[in-house]
C-alpha cells in the first residue's frame, strides 16, 4: 500500500496522558548519559529552581512517540513500520518538563512527499501540561522506504 498523501494537515487528538516519574526521569537521563544532578536528586533540582527533577531535553520524545504512535497505526496511513527509517528530530522547549507533570501531544502531519516509491513524511507533536499549558514542540521526519527500497 502506498502511502496516503492525504495524510497532509491531518490532526490526531491527544492520546492518553504520560505522567512524568522521577524514576522515569532518572532512568532516561542513565539512558542518554545526562549528568546534572537536577535528573537525579530533588534537592538539587530545587535548588537551581525547579519544583522537581527536572528532565533532559530529549525527554520530550517519550510524549511525542505515543503520538506518533497514532499515525503508525492509522490503517488509512499506508505506513508499514518495517519500513521506516527516523531521519530527523528536532525539540523545541516552552518550558523544562518536571517530574510531577500530566502532558498529552496532539500530532499534526505537517509535510508528506513522496520519494521514489516511498514518501518522507513531517509530523509536529505539540505537547502540553493536563492546564493546557504549551511544554514543547517536536518536529520529526521519517523516510517510508518503498518496495525494493
Amino acid at each position: 500500500m502506498a502511502i496516503n498523501p492525504d495524510l497532509q494537515g491531518r490532526v490526531y487528538p491527544p492520546a492518553e496522558a504520560y505522567d512524568v516519574a522521577r524514576e522515569k526521569i532518572r532512568e532516561f537521563a542513565r539512558a542518554v548519559k545526562a549528568v546534572h544532578p537536577a535528573h537525579f536528586d530533588v534537592e538539587a533540582a530545587k535548588s537551581i529552581g525547579y519544583a522537581d527533577l527536572v528532565a533532559p531535553p530529549s525527554f520530550a520524545i517519550i510524549v511525542a512517540q505515543r503520538a506518533d504512535a497514532q499515525l503508525i497505526a492509522d490503517p488509512e496511513s499506508g505506513i508499514d513500520f518495517s519500513r521506516v527509517v527516523h531521519a530527523e528530530q528536532r525539540f523545541t522547549h516552552h518550558r523544562p518538563i518536571v517530574a510531577g507533570d500530566s502532558l498529552t501531544a496532539e500530532l499534526h502531519v505537517d509535510n508528506v512527499r513522496a520519494m521514489g516509491g516511498g514518501a518522507m513524511i513531517t509530523t509536529r507533536a505539540e505537547i502540553a501540561s493536563e492546564s493546557g499549558e504549551r511544554v514543547a514542540t517536536t518536529t520529526s521526519s521519517i523516510l517510508v522506504r518503498g518496495e525494493g527500497q
